[in-house]
């Protein structure tokens, strides 16, 4: 009860969402739904950690990055390749988020390219949260396709046995695919936001961006920095550090070794966003204390009655409704067990249970604000920029590229792996 209460809340936008998130964590805490231990320490019930610090440590390189005008000169050069035309401009930074979002994780990403959103945007005099939403849902979307694109692979990885090339094999070429029905989505979908002013391209198209570079010293030392960070993200199935700890140690290099003092570096820290974070961790993983979220998947896992093709559609659309009002991360920690036996049950031809899974965990995430932590990032950088992205504003676009996305991927697993 406490779970609905607080969602509608945030859905409804009554109260801010932080205080909503905090305010539930708190009551299901007092009534010992769940625990401190299990809230802070659990794993698979408490609060990810590893995605908090994940998030801090790239909101600092990215408060330092900011001061060297980087991001606009990389906004000034978007909209010159986009001649100042809106939706080339849209398919321009989406593609990119896409190719990112393959080779880091999704929030990474989007605190990335959300700078450089802004400024091309206030360039141009376009409204920046059309553009926002295309970023964080091509993120969720692209972020399929590999091992570390998304966090719920990592899992899916670790319990399926699945290598970074499996998913690249099985899932990348989908992905592909989707993200071409993606881009004809968004130019329909945020049409009204593509209003041409020749005035303005003109403008921009005069502009050197070279000029924006405001000190290039902080700017190869934040480069070679975040560099490194990128390289241990897409080696950390060799070198088995959790991103957090990369994100982390790139932040304490960068502020130790620059003239950046530790308050300029903190200060586009999303305080409000981390502490979200951490409410809404905690009223899942009390779902999942509480043993709500299993039963549900159990009762999804029972209606198959043993058939491999219904046990793959229950579980593709099932994933991408549930993780669309939970967190992906703590629905597939639940989830993977269960299919886990599924797929033993039907032997070799049992894996593509997996990628049903994985599926609809991250292409669910699309269907509501809180659905994927790329989401929620995005509204709280939008934010703090002065632009108000609403739950019902991007959830709205979220329902129809959710189930788009869902419905083309059904064909593709029936076809590849079910006939």
């Amino acid at each position: 009860m406490i779970f609905v209460v607080s969602y509608v809340l945030i859905a409804t936008e009554k109260i801010h969402r932080t205080a909503a998130a905090l305010g539930g964590a708190g009551l299901i805490l007092m009534i010992h739904a769940t625990d401190g231990k299990a809230a802070f320490f659990s794993e698979s019930t408490g609060v990810d950690w590893n995605v908090i610090f994940l998030l801090l440590g790239m909101m600092v390189i990215v408060g330092v990055l900011k001061q060297t005008g980087v991001f606009e000169y990389l906004a000034i050069w978007a909209a010159k390749r986009a001649r100042g035309k809106p939706f080339r401009l849209m398919v321009l930074l989406v593609v990119i988020t896409a190719v990112a979002s393959a080779l880091l994780d999704n929030v990474t990403t989007v605190l990335l390219i959300a700078p450089v959103t802004f400024l091309v945007c206030e360039r141009l005099m376009l409204p920046v949260a059309p553009f926002l939403i295309a970023e964080a849902m091509a993120s969720n979307i692209a972020g399929t396709s590999t091992l570390v694109g998304d966090p719920p692979n990592i899992i899916i990885a670790s319990r399926g046995g699945l290598s970074f090339n499996d998913f690249l094999i099985h899932l990348a070429p989908l992905i592909a695919i989707l993200v071409v029905v993606f881009l004809g989505l968004c130019r329909w979908l945020f049409r009204a936001a593509f209003t041409y002013d020749p005035e303005r391209a003109a403008d921009v198209m005069a502009l050197d961006e070279r000029e924006a570079i405001s000190d290039r010293r902080l700017l190869w030392q934040s480069l070679a920095v975040l560099g490194l960070v990128i390289a241990a993200f897409m080696l950390h199935p060799v070198l088995h550090y959790e991103p957090s700890v990369v994100a982390l140690l790139g932040a304490g290099v960068l502020v130790a070794t620059t003239r950046v003092t530790t308050e300029q570096a903190i200060r586009e820290v999303e305080w409000p966003t981390l502490v979200f974070f951490m409410g809404l961790f905690v009223m899942v993983g009390a779902l999942v204390e509480t043993g709500v979220i299993g039963k549900v998947s159990h009762a999804a896992a029972s209606m198959t009655e043993g058939r491999l093709g219904l046990a793959t559609m229950v579980l593709l659309w099932g994933s991408a409704a549930l993780s669309g009002i939970v967190d992906n991360i703590p629905y597939v920690a639940t989830m993977s067990p269960i299919v886990a036996d599924l797929a033993h049950t039907f032997g070799p031809a049992g894996k593509v249970l997996w990628w049903a899974l994985a599926l609809g965990a991250d292409l669910g995430g699309n269907a509501t604000a809180v659905g994927a932590s790329a989401n929620v990032v995005v509204l709280g950088l939008a934010a703090r920029n002065g632009t108000r992205i609403g739950f019902w504003q991007f959830t709205k676009y979220g329902l129809i590229v959710t189930c788009v996305m869902v419905a083309v991927a059904t064909p593709y697993l029936w076809l590849r792996y079910l006939i």
